[in-house]
């Protein structure tokens, strides 16, 4: 039988591997926030199946169930058949964008990135008070988020990057355009050039991001490749952090959020813990942690095509801080801050910050 979608042609022994055993519904953040079999992961492999065989069409009905998925990984992580749930959506997006069939948040995040640097669409972004475009061993890549909408957890991360003497730049910036290719489209070629252009001008040999999803789009997308090929190395903030002698210690309960990108993308779970264990001996786990951590909603355009499930996602992640009696949630990711923030309620007492953000608040209390 002629294959009429990508996806098929990639996928169909993927698909068919599904056993429907349901091991992804326990897990899958969307499913846990509605209760709704379609939204998991078994429940979309079972309609691309119905596609495959002709019995449904890949169309604009399927929109709310094939793009309502935040790429978290826990699926992929928890099922026994090793379905590779994350790039078979990806894919299936793509091939619904080729037909004309796409999510009216996604197409819009497409053309604003035609036409202006950022997701958001702002055209003037925070100075955050540094010099831009110098010659330093670091370039800092601030990312959409951090520059846009947490831009106080910015600025205390540059604040921290002082205090520790890191010889690093800014530059000017535009979206690293990653997360085009999770709703459906393709990393914008002229965004990526621009960055690799102004990051290899600085004379800097390795980039620090506090930006998850921005460190696994230069890491791993061929249209960075570049930085790679001129030994440009590109870290996350907790991977220089967790060498370093902070001088700053808290007695509060803290606890810790494995962002999905950081942690089941990128498996890095132990430098932020090693960090945290050195400015906070009280430090206690979440009932759902490592790899099993729950999803903060935010992924996968989620946050954006969906926000009131995005919200309920990050809900029942904050009920995981208070099940240890946490008295301060941190994670390194501004989208989880970002959407953790929003979703919490007046009676939690805790507060969320990115760690950079929290070591920078106990510097302030000791300086005073």
């Amino acid at each position: 039988m002629k294959t009429k979608y990508d996806f098929e042609k990639r996928f169909r022994d993927q698909i068919l591997l599904c056993s429907r055993c349901g091991f992804c519904q326990a897990v899958c953040p969307v499913y846990g926030s509605t209760l709704r079999p379609a939204l998991n992961a078994r429940g979309k492999m079972l309609l691309l199946k119905e596609v495959m065989d002709g019995k449904i069409d890949l169309g604009d009905e399927l929109i709310e169930t094939l793009f309502q998925c935040t790429t978290c990984a826990s699926c992929h992580e928890n099922c026994p058949s090793e379905v590779k749930v994350p790039e078979i959506i990806k894919q299936v997006r793509k091939d619904m964008v080729n037909i004309g069939s796409c999510h009216p948040a996604f197409k819009g995040m497409n053309e604003i990135l035609q036409r202006h640097t950022n997701i958001y669409a702002e055209d003037e972004p925070e100075d955050f008070e540094r010099e831009r475009n110098k010659k330093a061993e670091y370039v800092y890549f601030i990312g959409c988020v951090g520059s846009y909408r947490e831009d106080g957890a910015t600025m205390a991360a540059l604040d921290l990057l002082d205090r520790l003497k890191v010889d690093y730049t800014l530059i000017d910036e535009i979206c690293c355009s990653g997360v085009l290719e999770d709703v459906g489209y393709q990393i914008n070629e002229d965004l990526a050039r621009k960055n690799i252009e102004l990051i290899s001008a600085t004379g800097a040999k390795t980039v620090i991001t506090g930006c998850p999803y921005c460190f696994r789009t230069f890491n791993n997308k061929p249209q960075y490749a570049e930085l790679r090929e001129k030994g440009i190395k590109v870290i996350h903030t907790v991977q220089l952090l967790k060498d370093m002698d902070l001088g700053v210690k808290s007695d509060k309960r803290v606890t810790y959020h494995d962002p999905c990108d950081l942690g089941r993308h990128c498996g890095i779970y132990e430098e932020p813990r090693q960090t945290i264990r050195k400015i906070a001996p009280d430090f206690v786990e979440m009932p759902h942690h490592h790899v099993d951590a729950l999803c903060c909603g935010a992924g996968g355009g989620v946050r954006g095509a969906f926000p009131k499930n995005s919200i309920a996602m990050a809900r029942r992640r904050l009920q995981d801080a208070e099940e240890p009696g946490a008295e301060v949630v941190l994670t390194e990711c501004n989208s989880c801050v970002h959407n953790l923030s929003n979703a919490k309620l007046r009676k939690q007492k805790f507060k969320i910050y990115n760690i950079t953000e929290f070591i920078n608040e106990l510097m302030d209390e000791n300086s005073r």
